[in-house]
């Protein structure tokens, strides 16, 4: 399976997250520059986190505008996983391929730590490898990453199944119903805050992230063997 790793400028986490595919998962992954007019030699998209564009105006809402972005788009519509972690998620809600916005903290001030998550659900080609309400510890480093959506976009999410992953006990940013990552309705589209790809390697403090590039390349591989 072949990854692209998007970078925009100001993005910090990009090496993390092309380290977690190459020498954890061992899978094929290229750096792509924001310019870029084409993605369709990529079987999974990555946006990694950082501070895109300095984080002017809104996080993620100017590099929702970068050239790639429409094939990032194009890319979810026919189905391939896309992933975005932390600005990564930001800009896929500022782009529109995930429903709601994030907020300032709750206590206004950047988080940086390991919170223990609670899968939601098992089901998507993000968390089969995961157990359901299996707690995993994954770290985070955000200043804005209080999720928030309306009423009925809320309860969309749970009628659809789009909650992810949240955080277990202790809520660090106040997000709506501790939520830490949705999806899509469609489920080929991941946005998550906490940083799975920091947490890959015992030696990093835990492995449990590397369960979810597993899923990943799982659900890849068996679709394209029911498609041979």
């Amino acid at each position: 399976m072949k990854f692209a790793v998007i970078v925009f400028p100001g993005s910090n986490c990009d090496i993390d997250m092309y380290h977690a595919v190459k020498d954890e998962l061992g899978e094929e992954v290229e750096y792509v520059w924001h310019d870029a007019t084409d993605l369709s030699q990529y079987d999974g998209i990555l946006l990694p986190g950082g501070f895109s564009y300095g984080d002017y105006l809104r996080s993620g809402s100017i590099a929702r505008f970068s050239n790639v972005m429409s094939e990032v788009v194009k890319a979810a519509e026919e189905g391939k996983p896309v992933l975005g972690v932390c600005n990564g998620f930001q800009i896929l809600l500022e782009a529109g391929l995930l429903p709601g916005a994030m907020l300032r903290n709750q206590g206004l001030k950047f988080i940086c730590r390991p919170v223990e998550l609670e899968v939601v659900n098992n089901e998507t080609m993000f968390t089969t490898s995961y157990q359901l309400h299996e707690r995993i510890t994954v770290p985070v480093a955000h200043g804005e990453g209080n999720y928030f959506c309306d009423e009925d976009t809320l309860k969309q999410l749970e009628k659809n199944g789009q909650i992810a992953f949240r955080y277990a006990d202790d809520n660090p940013n106040g997000s709506l119903l501790s939520i830490a990552g949705i999806t899509n309705k469609e489920g080929n589209v991941l946005g998550m805050m906490p940083h799975p790809e920091r947490a890959v390697d015992g030696l990093l403090g835990s492995a449990d992230g590397l369960k979810l590039f597993q899923s990943i390349v799982k659900h890849w591989r068996d679709s394209h063997v029911v498609n041979a």
